[in-house]
């Protein structure tokens, strides 16, 4: 996931868990534009960063055997395509995937 679908995900966290704090909360530094002026909300958002880092999702690997008959080269691809579609799926949450 790109740092910016993370951060629009953080920042609707940070709305519905703290209304009362108004956009002022998640104005960002002119100085350095990837940094929240606000500590509280930019140490908030270093550990979304990192919780995100921490969590790495571990996939079976692909099908690779060879078969013979069509039926069995069906399931093995629908398979592998399931595993890219889960692939896809995690990656989007801004989670690792391994292999």
């Amino acid at each position: 996931m790109d740092t910016n679908k993370m951060r629009e995900q953080f920042e609707s966290a940070w709305r519905a868990r703290y209304p009362e704090h108004g956009e002022i909360a998640l104005k960002r530094s002119g100085l350095a534009p990837e940094d929240y002026c606000n500590t509280r909300v930019k140490d908030a958002w270093w550990a979304w960063q990192a919780s995100r880092e921490a969590v790495v999702v571990e996939l079976p690997s692909e099908d690779t055997c060879r078969t013979s008959t069509s039926k069995e080269e069906a399931v093995q691809e629908a398979y592998n395509h399931a595993l890219g579609e889960c692939r896809a799926a995690i990656e989007a949450q801004g989670l690792k995937v391994e292999p």
